[in-house]
């Protein structure tokens, strides 16, 4: 299985990859949630403190708030949303974690068999996105990312 090293949208509109420094990235130390059942809520928060994570804010979004930009969302109290179900894309949204976090918590939640989801790390120009946009480019970008894998695999097994 291939391991594939995180990127971030830098504000020059480029990817870069993450390293796994102590480095802290862009915003305030949050996770924004998206679309978890209320108990993949417990299991997420179990998860962080399994990892050591617990003193993360973490704020969970309902679709009630999907016209809000991220900045807004992420002025909102720790555990809100909690215990209310979310209908919007599975999405975490990491704002000031260190690069190493970003890779711990990467690794653990596609360890803990938890459905898949996308995944985005706050920059200077997302934090002014409304979330709704954001949500849209992620899908976006997620199927694109997929036709060009499933490409890639159509390739590998072509026995022409």
């Amino acid at each position: 299985m291939q391991q594939l090293t995180p990127e971030i949208n830098m504000p020059n509109g480029k990817m870069t990859q993450v390293g796994n420094s102590r480095n802290q990235l862009y915003g305030p130390r949050k996770l924004l949630v998206c679309g978890y059942a209320p108990k993949d809520q417990e299991r997420l928060l179990n998860l962080l403190d399994e990892e050591k994570l617990e003193a993360l804010p973490v704020i969970f979004i309902s679709k009630g708030n999907q016209g809000r930009t991220l900045q807004e969302l992420l002025a909102f109290e720790d555990y809100s949303g909690l215990d209310q179900k979310s209908s919007l894309p599975r999405t975490l949204i990491m704002s000031g974690l260190t690069e190493k976090e970003l890779h711990q918590l990467m690794i653990a939640y596609r360890k803990s068999g938890m459905a898949p989801q996308m995944w985005a790390t706050l920059t200077p120009i997302s934090e002014n996105w409304v979330l709704r946009n954001l949500l849209k480019e992620l899908q976006a970008e997620n199927a694109a990312m997929r036709r060009r894998q499933a490409g890639q695999n159509a390739r590998i097994h072509d026995p022409g």
